[in-house]
């Protein structure tokens, strides 16, 4: 018989008895009972336990098996004794008796276990990626890797869009990250870009008289990796709209993001209410612009209540132009013990320290206790407490100097306070939309101004609010934060060509460079561009997300080291001659290089 299987190792059930069956997989595991062997095998489906006894003809083959061998076998489904039930399985209520065995192919020694839960080094998972997609965790992930992305098609072609795709093959552009270059062999000495993302093809899709684009869209960025960023490409869900306002867009996203996770989220709730948070105050409340709104804790400034108060510290610090004192708040982290943890934390992570103040009751009293309130009295320390909405059992940490420098490390802390006072919710999905994004960034050292955000944004009060202060520029741009990542980011798009040229000029870019670098939009925007706008969803995040992974790479099928390079494949690798001859090119060593510019 030439059939490979007549079932998938998730199908027999109790209805199957007495049916001869054929069934394809691989040996997962073997148990000897009393020279009765009970073999696991297992499919993309599922398990199921089959039988074979030593009066069987193939027993002999049967015991040369060994794990991930992969077979096929013949036999009769039977019903499993009551008390050898298992619950665990969708099949756990039959078992296959063996007539025939047929080894279809051997396997190796492996390298890493293909189930349990041990631990092996990522490298070695990474070089035998093939074997570690076997691991049910992994595998699970790719299925629901799968199953989201075509939820996602059905979602927006549920409400109208279309899908179109964009070139993988296209120019250099300045999109905040480094590009993959690609040497062209037509146009010798010309290389094309691999796309950071499709930017500026989506908004001449627009541009195009289409009115609703999306595409899951492969994004490449030669980037420094992080846990929840590949270092090299990504996917993400890509949507741009015609004739829309910013509110229009977030209108439009929400119910799909909020269908998705509702429909993969497990046990877990998917919070209905997304606030409206600024990025201003964002950063005062949160420390960053991605806050994890599932800690309850809200930062506040309490600079004038140290301002020529009796900490001297503080009060030389708020001396300075742009200086501020920040409190972190702490419910249930009144104890000296808990707050001299905290100021440890801090000097591990660089700091000097924390200044806390904790609250107790004395002779049934509120007490404010710790070194801040000797410094500063019982009324400023009280005053601190009703500003905090804090009470017995609380305290509050204190940070001073520019925001800048220190509110990296309150984001850090605040999750910190918050994990350790258990205090973060770890059953919901909560999300917020960050909007009011500042158009510009000054770099201190340079003194120079560049874009903060998005370049093709439309900034809040068109060309004329470009003809002040650039850093009190605020644009049409919002970033979507869930559970302390960013989900998506988007803007509403700058549609005339003056004010983009205005844009780009503030940030140092002349109207020649400009119409350069992006010739297809400036070019698009001269021919009655329509208003619009977009986003873009960062799939591979969002599932890293659902599956509550930490790393991203647990949700990529093929994912690259940390150093960028696939130890599988062996990419990236050195061209041979005959292809640098085909593209005009010759490799020079980086030390001879140097050698030739000094």
């Amino acid at each position: 018989m030439d059939v490979y299987r007549t079932h998938n190792c998730n199908e027999l059930s109790v209805k199957d008895v007495d049916k001869k069956v054929i069934l394809s997989g691989w040996v997962h595991r073997i148990r000897d009972h009393g020279g009765v062997l009970f073999i696991d095998l297992r499919d993309h489906y599922g398990i199921t336990q089959v039988v074979i006894d030593p009066d069987s003809k193939d027993f002999v083959t049967a015991e040369k098996l060994r794990s991930e061998w992969c077979i096929q076998i013949i036999g009769k489904v039977k019903l499993r004794d009551h008390e050898l039930i298992n619950r665990n399985l969708s099949t756990g209520e039959i078992e296959v008796f063996i007539e025939t065995i047929k080894i279809l192919t051997k396997a190796d020694d492996l390298p890493i276990p293909v189930f349990g839960d041990l631990e092996y080094p990522e490298e070695t998972r990474l070089k035998y990626r093939f074997l570690d997609l076997r691991r049910d965790g992994l595998h699970k992930n790719m299925v629901l890797r799968s199953n989201v992305i075509s939820s996602i098609r059905q979602e927006m072609w549920k409400i109208g869009f279309n899908e179109f795709q964009t070139p993988i093959l296209t120019a250099s552009s300045p999109e905040g990250a480094r590009d993959f270059l690609v040497p062209s062999r037509l146009n010798k000495g010309k290389f094309y870009a691999l796309p950071q993302a499709p930017q500026q093809f989506k908004q001449l899709i627009m541009m195009g008289g289409f009115d609703k684009y999306f595409q899951i869209a492969p994004c490449f960025r030669d980037e420094d990796p992080r846990s929840d960023r590949s270092p090299t490409d990504f996917y993400q869900l890509d949507i741009e709209m015609s004739f829309v306002s910013q509110k229009d867009v977030l209108d439009t996203v929400k119910p799909v993001i909020e269908n998705i996770f509702k429909q993969y989220a497990g046990t877990k709730k998917v919070e209905s209410e997304w606030p409206l948070i600024s990025y201003e105050n964002s950063m005062l409340w949160y420390g960053c612009d991605k806050p994890d709104l599932r800690n309850p804790i809200k930062m506040q400034i309490v600079s004038d209540i140290f301002r020529d108060s009796g900490f001297a510290v503080f009060a030389n610090i708020l001396k300075n132009h742009g200086t501020e004192i920040k409190a972190i708040p702490a419910p249930g982290g009144g104890s000296r013990n808990f707050c001299d943890r905290m100021n440890s934390y801090a000097q591990k992570e660089g700091l000097p320290g924390m200044g806390y103040i904790f609250w107790r009751e004395v002779d049934g009293k509120i007490d404010a206790a710790g070194p801040l309130a000797k410094n500063i009295g019982e009324e400023k320390s009280e005053i601190i407490r009703k500003q905090l909405n804090l009470n017995i059992g609380d305290a509050a940490f204190f940070l001073g100097g520019k925001p800048s420098n220190f509110d990296a490390f309150s984001a850090r802390a605040r999750i910190h306070i918050g994990n350790q006072l258990k205090l973060i919710n770890e059953e919901i999905f909560a999300f917020a939309w960050i909007v009011d994004f500042p158009m510009y960034e000054k770099d201190e050292e340079e003194g120079t101004i560049d874009f903060s955000h998005n370049p093709f944004s439309m900034p809040q009060g068109g060309i004329n609010a470009l003809m002040g202060d650039p850093l009190k520029v605020k644009g049409y741009q919002y970033d979507l934060a869930c559970n302390g990542y960013e989900l998506l980011s988007g803007a509403i798009r700058n549609h005339e060509l003056d004010t983009l040229y205005k844009a780009f000029e503030l940030a140092g870019y002349s109207k020649n460079e400009v119409s350069s670098k992006f010739q297809g939009i400036t070019e698009g925007l001269k021919f009655g561009p329509p208003p619009h706008g977009g986003c873009a969803l960062g799939i591979d995040r969002m599932i890293m997300l659902l599956a509550d992974e930490e790393n991203i790479r647990e949700v990529i099928m093929f994912p690259m080291n940390q150093k960028g390079e696939d130890l599988m494949m062996n990419a990236p690798t050195s061209p041979t001659n005959e292809q640098l001859r085909e593209l005009n090119l010759r490799a020079v060593s980086y030390t001879h290089l140097r050698a030739h510019e000094t």
